[in-house]
Protein backbone atom coordinates (compact mmCIF):
# COMPACT_ATOMS: atom_id res chain seq x y z
CA UNK A 1 0.00 0.00 0.00
CA UNK A 2 1.54 3.47 -1.00
CA UNK A 3 2.82 5.33 2.28
CA UNK A 4 0.36 8.30 1.60
CA UNK A 5 -2.57 5.93 1.19
CA UNK A 6 -2.10 4.14 4.71
CA UNK A 7 -1.08 7.84 6.40
CA UNK A 8 -4.27 8.47 5.34
CA UNK A 9 -6.28 5.25 6.37
CA UNK A 10 -4.73 5.58 9.43
CA UNK A 11 -5.62 8.97 10.55
CA UNK A 12 -9.43 8.10 9.05
CA UNK A 13 -9.40 4.96 11.83
CA UNK A 14 -8.23 7.05 14.84
CA UNK A 15 -10.29 9.84 13.90
CA UNK A 16 -13.34 7.24 14.41
CA UNK A 17 -12.12 6.21 17.56
CA UNK A 18 -11.92 9.82 18.92
CA UNK A 19 -15.39 10.95 17.61
CA UNK A 20 -16.84 7.69 19.27
CA UNK A 21 -18.41 8.22 22.68
CA UNK A 22 -20.81 6.12 24.67
CA UNK A 23 -24.01 8.23 23.88
CA UNK A 24 -26.45 8.51 26.39
CA UNK A 25 -29.44 10.92 24.34
CA UNK A 26 -29.73 10.15 20.49
CA UNK A 27 -31.39 12.49 17.90
CA UNK A 28 -34.93 10.33 17.83
CA UNK A 29 -35.63 12.30 14.52
CA UNK A 30 -32.73 11.12 12.89
CA UNK A 31 -32.79 7.47 11.53
CA UNK A 32 -29.37 5.31 10.09
CA UNK A 33 -30.24 4.66 6.59
CA UNK A 34 -30.76 0.54 5.10
CA UNK A 35 -27.91 0.41 3.60
CA UNK A 36 -25.49 2.43 6.41
CA UNK A 37 -27.08 -0.26 9.01
CA UNK A 38 -26.53 -2.90 6.70
CA UNK A 39 -23.28 -2.16 6.58
CA UNK A 40 -22.81 -2.08 10.15
CA UNK A 41 -24.19 -5.63 10.77
CA UNK A 42 -22.07 -7.10 8.20
CA UNK A 43 -19.04 -5.29 10.15
CA UNK A 44 -20.24 -7.52 12.64
CA UNK A 45 -21.08 -10.53 10.81
CA UNK A 46 -17.45 -10.54 9.09
CA UNK A 47 -15.70 -10.52 12.97
CA UNK A 48 -13.53 -13.08 13.94
CA UNK A 49 -14.22 -15.82 17.29
CA UNK A 50 -12.33 -18.11 18.73
CA UNK A 51 -12.28 -21.42 16.86
CA UNK A 52 -14.41 -19.87 13.90
CA UNK A 53 -17.72 -20.61 15.66
CA UNK A 54 -19.53 -17.41 15.46
CA UNK A 55 -21.15 -18.01 18.73
CA UNK A 56 -23.41 -14.90 17.99
CA UNK A 57 -26.87 -13.82 17.20
CA UNK A 58 -28.29 -9.83 16.84
CA UNK A 59 -31.82 -9.09 17.86
CA UNK A 60 -32.35 -5.67 16.05
CA UNK A 61 -35.37 -4.09 18.25
CA UNK A 62 -37.09 -1.61 16.25
CA UNK A 63 -40.67 -2.56 17.99
CA UNK A 64 -41.80 0.18 20.50
CA UNK A 65 -43.67 -2.09 22.62
CA UNK A 66 -41.11 -4.34 22.77
CA UNK A 67 -38.21 -1.40 23.95
CA UNK A 68 -40.48 -0.17 26.05
CA UNK A 69 -40.84 -3.71 28.17
CA UNK A 70 -36.71 -3.63 27.99
CA UNK A 71 -36.45 0.03 29.30
CA UNK A 72 -38.43 -1.37 32.32
CA UNK A 73 -35.74 -3.69 33.10
CA UNK A 74 -32.76 -1.66 31.37
CA UNK A 75 -31.63 0.84 34.18
CA UNK A 76 -28.21 2.08 31.85
CA UNK A 77 -30.46 1.61 28.54
CA UNK A 78 -33.57 4.14 29.25
CA UNK A 79 -32.54 7.01 27.15
CA UNK A 80 -31.23 5.20 24.51
CA UNK A 81 -34.05 2.59 24.15
CA UNK A 82 -36.15 5.63 23.44
CA UNK A 83 -34.07 7.67 21.48
CA UNK A 84 -31.64 5.81 19.45
CA UNK A 85 -32.37 4.96 15.28
CA UNK A 86 -31.13 1.04 16.03
CA UNK A 87 -30.86 -0.97 19.40
CA UNK A 88 -29.57 -4.47 19.49
CA UNK A 89 -29.81 -7.10 22.27
CA UNK A 90 -26.54 -9.62 21.40
CA UNK A 91 -27.01 -13.03 21.93
CA UNK A 92 -24.21 -15.64 22.54
CA UNK A 93 -24.60 -19.54 22.08
CA UNK A 94 -25.09 -21.63 24.90
CA UNK A 95 -24.11 -24.54 23.80
CA UNK A 96 -21.12 -24.27 21.50
CA UNK A 97 -19.13 -27.29 22.95
CA UNK A 98 -16.70 -28.99 20.71
CA UNK A 99 -19.55 -32.00 20.52
CA UNK A 100 -22.91 -30.28 19.94
CA UNK A 101 -24.71 -30.14 16.73
CA UNK A 102 -24.40 -26.37 16.69
CA UNK A 103 -20.10 -27.37 16.55
CA UNK A 104 -20.99 -29.73 13.42
CA UNK A 105 -23.29 -27.37 11.75
CA UNK A 106 -20.41 -24.98 12.05
CA UNK A 107 -17.77 -27.16 10.64
CA UNK A 108 -19.35 -28.87 8.35
CA UNK A 109 -22.31 -26.89 6.95
CA UNK A 110 -20.52 -23.27 6.98
CA UNK A 111 -16.81 -23.86 7.01
CA UNK A 112 -17.69 -27.16 4.35
CA UNK A 113 -15.31 -29.30 6.40
CA UNK A 114 -15.33 -33.22 5.38
CA UNK A 115 -15.65 -36.39 7.14
CA UNK A 116 -11.56 -37.04 7.88
CA UNK A 117 -11.26 -33.33 8.26
CA UNK A 118 -14.33 -32.64 10.31
CA UNK A 119 -13.48 -35.37 12.60
CA UNK A 120 -10.08 -34.04 13.39
CA UNK A 121 -10.76 -30.73 13.80
CA UNK A 122 -13.26 -31.67 16.57
CA UNK A 123 -10.87 -33.49 18.45
CA UNK A 124 -8.21 -30.65 18.49
CA UNK A 125 -10.95 -28.32 19.35
CA UNK A 126 -12.52 -30.44 21.99
CA UNK A 127 -8.48 -30.84 23.57
CA UNK A 128 -8.46 -27.25 23.28
CA UNK A 129 -11.93 -26.51 25.18
CA UNK A 130 -11.28 -28.65 28.14
CA UNK A 131 -7.40 -27.22 28.79
CA UNK A 132 -8.82 -24.22 28.79
CA UNK A 133 -11.38 -25.32 31.65
CA UNK A 134 -14.37 -24.44 29.14
CA UNK A 135 -16.44 -27.60 29.47
CA UNK A 136 -16.49 -27.40 33.51
CA UNK A 137 -19.99 -26.25 33.43
CA UNK A 138 -22.34 -24.35 31.23
CA UNK A 139 -22.09 -21.29 32.65
CA UNK A 140 -18.19 -21.34 31.81
CA UNK A 141 -19.06 -22.44 28.03
CA UNK A 142 -21.51 -19.45 28.09
CA UNK A 143 -18.89 -16.86 29.50
CA UNK A 144 -16.28 -17.83 26.74
CA UNK A 145 -19.02 -17.79 23.94
CA UNK A 146 -20.26 -13.66 25.53
CA UNK A 147 -16.53 -12.84 25.29
CA UNK A 148 -16.96 -13.37 21.37
CA UNK A 149 -19.94 -10.94 20.74
CA UNK A 150 -17.89 -8.29 22.00
CA UNK A 151 -15.54 -8.61 19.29
CA UNK A 152 -18.24 -8.48 16.89
CA UNK A 153 -19.82 -5.65 19.43
CA UNK A 154 -16.24 -3.52 18.93
CA UNK A 155 -16.28 -4.09 15.53
CA UNK A 156 -20.15 -2.60 14.80
CA UNK A 157 -19.05 0.30 16.82
CA UNK A 158 -15.82 1.24 14.86
CA UNK A 159 -17.30 0.76 12.03
CA UNK A 160 -20.56 2.84 12.62
CA UNK A 161 -18.05 5.52 13.74
CA UNK A 162 -16.20 5.50 10.98
CA UNK A 163 -19.44 6.53 8.59
CA UNK A 164 -20.39 9.27 11.59
CA UNK A 165 -22.86 6.99 13.43
CA UNK A 166 -22.96 6.74 17.09
CA UNK A 167 -23.89 4.08 19.63
CA UNK A 168 -23.52 2.88 22.52
CA UNK A 169 -22.65 -0.21 24.19
CA UNK A 170 -25.02 -1.17 27.31
CA UNK A 171 -24.42 -4.05 30.09
CA UNK A 172 -27.00 -1.92 32.83
CA UNK A 173 -30.24 -4.08 32.67
CA UNK A 174 -31.74 -6.92 34.97
CA UNK A 175 -30.15 -10.11 33.67
CA UNK A 176 -33.09 -11.97 34.44
CA UNK A 177 -35.71 -10.15 33.89
CA UNK A 178 -34.28 -9.47 29.74
CA UNK A 179 -33.95 -13.20 29.74
CA UNK A 180 -37.41 -13.90 31.04
CA UNK A 181 -38.17 -11.28 28.03
CA UNK A 182 -36.85 -12.40 25.30
CA UNK A 183 -37.51 -16.08 26.25
CA UNK A 184 -41.23 -15.67 26.76
CA UNK A 185 -41.09 -14.01 22.99
CA UNK A 186 -39.62 -17.37 21.79
CA UNK A 187 -36.17 -15.23 20.98
CA UNK A 188 -33.65 -17.96 22.76
CA UNK A 189 -34.46 -20.76 20.77
CA UNK A 190 -35.43 -23.27 23.93
CA UNK A 191 -32.21 -22.39 25.79
CA UNK A 192 -30.05 -22.00 22.54
CA UNK A 193 -29.06 -18.61 22.88
CA UNK A 194 -29.08 -16.28 25.85
CA UNK A 195 -28.57 -12.28 26.68
CA UNK A 196 -24.92 -11.48 26.45
CA UNK A 197 -24.81 -7.33 25.99
CA UNK A 198 -26.71 -4.54 24.68
CA UNK A 199 -26.55 -1.77 21.97
CA UNK A 200 -27.89 1.16 20.98
CA UNK A 201 -26.73 3.25 17.29
CA UNK A 202 -28.34 6.27 16.10
CA UNK A 203 -26.90 10.44 15.99
CA UNK A 204 -26.27 11.76 19.03
CA UNK A 205 -28.43 14.59 20.08
CA UNK A 206 -25.82 16.60 21.81
CA UNK A 207 -21.94 16.75 21.83
CA UNK A 208 -19.66 15.02 24.64
CA UNK A 209 -19.68 17.54 27.55
CA UNK A 210 -15.55 16.47 28.16
CA UNK A 211 -12.89 15.50 25.88
CA UNK A 212 -12.21 11.91 25.79
CA UNK A 213 -9.77 10.67 28.27
CA UNK A 214 -7.38 8.20 28.78
CA UNK A 215 -4.08 6.77 29.95
CA UNK A 216 -1.14 6.82 27.61
CA UNK A 217 0.12 4.45 25.52
CA UNK A 218 2.97 4.19 28.17
CA UNK A 219 0.45 3.24 31.33
CA UNK A 220 -1.04 0.72 29.32
CA UNK A 221 2.06 -1.35 27.53
CA UNK A 222 4.81 -3.28 28.85
CA UNK A 223 7.44 -4.91 26.09
CA UNK A 224 8.91 -8.00 26.65
CA UNK A 225 11.96 -7.99 24.38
Amino acid sequence: MDVTVKTKKKEEILQAFKFRHATKLFDASRKITEEDFAFILETGRLSPSSIGFEPWKFLIVQNPEFRQRLSEVSSGAQRQLATASHFIVILARTDASYSSPYAEYMLREVQGMPDDVFKLTSEAYGKFQNNQGLLQNAKTLFDWASKQTYIALGNMMTAAAQIGIDSCPIEGYNYAEVHRILEDAGLLENGAWDVSVMAAFGYRAEEPHREKSRQSVEQITLWIK
